[in-house]
């Protein structure tokens, strides 16, 4: 490692090991617990943000509505949860709705303005702006609740932090399981390898033969399905609300940014990172949290143009 790339880490990793040693030695309980919510958040991030990266690394194009289809997953959720009392079906929903339609949305609008980054980008702030106020017009402006189902309700016992929300920790746990399966997905299939050759080079995937069209259909439908999961899971934990969309995106659009464009690891450090530093923040200044969190993005633009984990495009 370069001493220019070291500097750099020590730059970053220094403040939240200095962090986590006043917290432990002020109080350790507390700050064990507010680890643990921002491990929370973290994983949100992570399952939100790892469609929108994906979407961003092959298509290089910022899907700005992927905080409306977060969103949309919330609501899905809550309507299919508060009608069936199934917690299951109310998360698999999110996940199917906004798939699908992530599916409409790249056939009949992105399709047609293929290689267009910019016109493609304007386009997806007016369809969040639409969507928004559609749920708005559908939903009203009351904040929906919907608890976790009584398998996962209520807390769970752990050293040091005595009692822990149960709901939480299984977040945490199906963002790991989340994570594994798309390594598996991207490194151990066809279709990853087709999706890792276009994030690195898609007129030379072109070029052998691999279906831009499909490939593209494909990629944005993941990455829409994983931002409705994200919120359907989020439902119980945010709520949904009005707003919860425009809330959600910068925090997605810090992590990409952070972990490095179509790189699913940069997004997976990049999360924890994001949710420590917000979590904190919250907890210590409030009042400068958003400083806080985007002072790590502004140092990696600095230093790091292409994130921590991204690569220098040739």
């Amino acid at each position: 490692m370069k001493r220019g790339q070291l500097a750099f880490w020590w730059l970053l990793v220094l403040p939240l090991v200095l962090l986590s040693l006043w917290g432990l030695f002020v109080d350790a309980t507390l700050f064990l617990k507010t680890t643990l919510n921002g491990l929370t958040l973290a994983s949100l991030y992570f399952i939100v943000a790892s469609g929108f990266t994906l979407v961003f690394g092959l298509m290089r194009n910022v899907n700005l509505a992927h905080g409306s289809l977060f969103l949309i997953g919330a609501y899905s959720g809550w309507l299919v949860g508060d009608g069936t009392g199934s917690w299951l079906l109310a998360v698999l929903t999110g996940f199917v709705v906004s798939a699908l339609l992530g599916v409409l949305i790249q056939i009949i609008v992105f399709r047609r303005m293929q290689g267009e980054d910019l016109r493609q980008t304007l386009v997806t702030i007016g369809l969040s702006i639409v969507l928004a106020d559609l749920m708005l017009w559908y939903f009203g402006g009351e904040i929906y609740t919907f608890d976790p189902p009584a398998w996962i309700y209520g807390t769970t016992s752990l050293p040091i932090i005595e009692k822990f929300p149960t709901y939480r920790l299984v977040v945490l746990l199906v963002s790991i399981v989340i994570g594994l399966l798309l390594w598996g997905l991207l490194t151990r299939t066809r279709m990853g390898m087709m999706i890792r050759a276009g994030v690195d080079d898609m007129p030379m995937a072109s070029a052998v033969g691999i279906p831009a069209s499909l490939l593209f259909t494909t990629v944005f439908c993941l990455g829409a399905a994983l931002a409705g999961l994200g919120g359907a899971l989020g439902g119980p934990i945010f709520n949904a609300y009005p707003g919860l969309d425009a809330d959600m995106l910068p925090l997605a659009l810090i992590v990409v940014i952070l972990g490095g464009v179509g790189s699913l690891v940069g997004t997976f450090v990049a999360s924890f990172i994001v949710g420590f530093i917000y979590t904190f923040g919250i907890a210590l200044v409030p009042d400068l949290a958003y400083v806080i969190l985007f002072l790590p993005m502004v140092v990696v633009i600095a230093f790091k143009p292409q994130g921590l984990f991204g690569r220098i495009p040739t």
